[in-house]
């Protein structure tokens, strides 16, 4: 499993956390509907880019240990 991909999903899962908590009355105050939006469209924008940063690091052609390996016979020949 990829060590990079599961960072980023972790890091993302927090933000994602951290932004409605902020966002949270600590009272159990309800968001107001504008507020709402704006959240969820913040989370959804977090989610896309969360998909694309996972497909990324996923992609097989993303592979760092091959880039170095390469790098290091370049260096050897």
């Amino acid at each position: 499993m990829n060590l990079t991909a599961i960072a980023i999903v972790a890091l993302s899962c927090w933000a994602l956390v951290s932004i409605v908590t902020a966002f949270a009355d600590k009272s159990g105050k309800k968001l107001n509907d504008k507020e709402k939006a704006r959240l969820e469209g913040e989370i959804s924008s977090l989610k896309d880019r969360v998909e694309t940063l996972e497909k990324i690091v996923t992609d097989e052609s993303y592979n760092l240990k091959k880039e170095i390996e390469a790098l290091d016979k370049d260096r050897a020949a």
